[in-house]
């Protein structure tokens, strides 16, 4: 297939039949319906909505959620001083936001969520690896995630109602009635926004964002306040020489490691974006910007609190549980549970829906992948993982140290080797000729290539005598992973370059 084909504007309309042959193009390329349903179909260029805003609001609510703040305060509590973790966090954002940008960019060339994108570096088959991947640590994830949204607004009713408190005493599976009542109802929100598609996901994390912006801002300069304007800008007398050198860039390090799935699965919102510029402004707001204003914030609530009384608090939610006005502190509590819905429906539910429609398209649109992975979300019963410290490091820990290999396959094959030519109708193509059927759709380069990044970056992610190198385990199995696909690669192929305008469907679709 000619990379200069002329696609004709009459094909800009997707065939309604999944198996059809597309007029215009190869006799032998058809649609199949074991690759392809709507919500699979690439976007079409005209109508897209994630506008810069959109992008900056996504990192807003991702940037400033409650984890993040135990991370960066965390630093704090080793002995890195102000400075330094605000020179550590900057190091961190000018990598997540390099890295980023290059998911970005193919997902708004392609159009194509990421088991589609997927699909180019490991085949048309070999692309359920990462995705099931992804999967897995998103569900196990979500899970997690809204039960801790559950906690907040325990907290708050309580609050509010304190005759509820003795609903909280019971036990039904690990969790009180109560318990059962605040995980059910924050569940039912996330499935109620995702029922709605990615459009309601885009409107929900726009009206988020400025909501825990505004909310942390306000408790930093409330903090700050009651610290009589001074604030302690670290817990002792602060590193230096090697040790502080070692944590400044294993914090930065970490930071893109947290990161880590997103940075994979970018493209899910970037294909919405309606050019380049708006990737790279929007996440340069969202990223950099945001991280350092998140860094400075974090920095002013450790420093004040440690100011007033010595002690180092590991989350923000431990000052609004301490506000002495209830209704700022049920306004606190309703800022966080908004924000920590925004990140798990951003980073934890739209992943796995895309992939599980991905495992059967003809079945499964992203809906009804939605509520699959949000029903084994539950039946984990995930209080119980984040209450194992065993499962946390070792499962979860394991799997995350298995991205870094990933995005590094991933990315050495689009950028590196094919130069972002990709034949995009034939992402969803099993035509044995196919440019991504490589041997029975599984391309073994990608497969042999990952596994022996993927074993070297958990063994430097969990054995303890490499504990001084595990948090740049991520940048090098990402490195590792991409030199070694880069040696094994078939060389001197030409690589067309086709538009998937062709079978795209509008925005509004998903």
């Amino acid at each position: 297939m000619s990379s200069s084909l002329d696609l004709a504007p009459e094909l800009s309309v997707a065939s309604t039949s999944p198996a059809s042959t597309l007029a215009g193009l190869s006799p032998d390329l058809e649609l199949s319906p074991r690759l392809h349903n709507r919500d699979l179909a690439p976007t079409r260029m005209e109508g897209r909505r994630w506008g810069g805003y959109s992008i900056f609001a996504l990192w807003t609510n991702d940037v400033h959620n409650i984890a993040n703040y135990s991370f960066a305060m965390g630093l704090f509590a080793l002995g890195l001083g102000g400075w330094q973790i605000l020179l550590s966090l900057a190091i961190g954002a000018v990598l997540v936001y390099f890295f980023m940008n290059l998911s970005g960019y193919m997902g708004h060339k392609t159009g194509v969520p990421f088991p589609v994108i997927s699909r180019i570096a490991f085949g048309i088959h070999g692309a359920q690896i990462p995705a099931l991947i992804r999967a897995v640590i998103a569900i196990a994830w979500f899970g997690i995630q809204t039960y801790l949204a559950s906690v907040v607004l325990r907290v708050l009713l309580t609050a509010v109602w304190p005759q509820l408190a003795s609903y909280d005493q019971d036990s039904i599976l690990g969790l009180s009635s109560l318990g059962w009542l605040c995980f059910v109802a924050i569940w039912l929100v996330q499935l109620v926004i995702l029922a709605y598609g990615m459009e309601m996901v885009r409107r929900y994390e726009a009206f988020a964002g400025p909501v825990i912006l505004l909310t942390v801002a306000s408790l930093a300069g409330w903090m700050y306040f009651q610290a009589d304007t001074r604030i302690a800008w670290s817990v002792a007398e602060p590193l230096s020489g090697y040790e502080m050198w070692r944590n400044i860039f294993a914090g930065g390090a970490l930071w893109l490691a947290i990161y880590g799935t997103l940075v994979l699965n970018f493209c899910d919102f970037a294909r919405s974006s309606p050019c380049r510029k708006t990737i790279r402004v929007g996440n340069f707001w969202g990223l950099p910007v945001n991280i350092v204003v998140f860094a400075v914030i974090t920095v002013v609530l450790c420093g004040a609190q440690f100011q007033i009384n010595g002690q180092v608090i590991d989350s923000p939610t431990q000052i609004v549980a301490s506000i002495p006005s209830t209704p700022f502190l049920v306004l606190g509590c309703l800022a966080f549970l908004i924000v920590t819905v925004a990140v798990n429906i951003m980073a934890n539910f739209v992943a796995p829906a895309f992939v599980l429609s991905n495992l059967a398209p003809k079945h499964l649109n992203f809906r009804r992948a939605g509520l699959i992975s949000a029903t084994l979300a539950v039946l984990i019963l995930p209080w119980n993982l984040y209450n194992s410290p065993l499962v946390i490091v070792y499962f979860l820990s394991g799997l995350g140290a298995l991205l870094g290999p990933l995005y590094g396959v991933i990315m050495a094959d689009y950028w590196l080797l094919r130069k972002g030519c990709i034949n995009v109708p034939e992402l969803y193509s099993e035509n044995p000729a196919g440019a991504y059927h490589y041997s029975r759709g599984i391309n073994l380069r990608a497969v042999a290539a990952f596994i022996p990044a993927a074993l070297l970056a958990i063994v430097l992610a969990l054995v303890p005598n490499f504990q001084s190198v595990a948090p740049f385990s991520w940048l090098i199995g990402a490195g590792i992973a991409a030199a070694l696909y880069l040696l094994i690669a078939p060389r001197n192929r030409h690589y067309p370059d086709v538009s998937g305008e062709c079978i795209a469907v509008d925005h509004s679709s998903h």
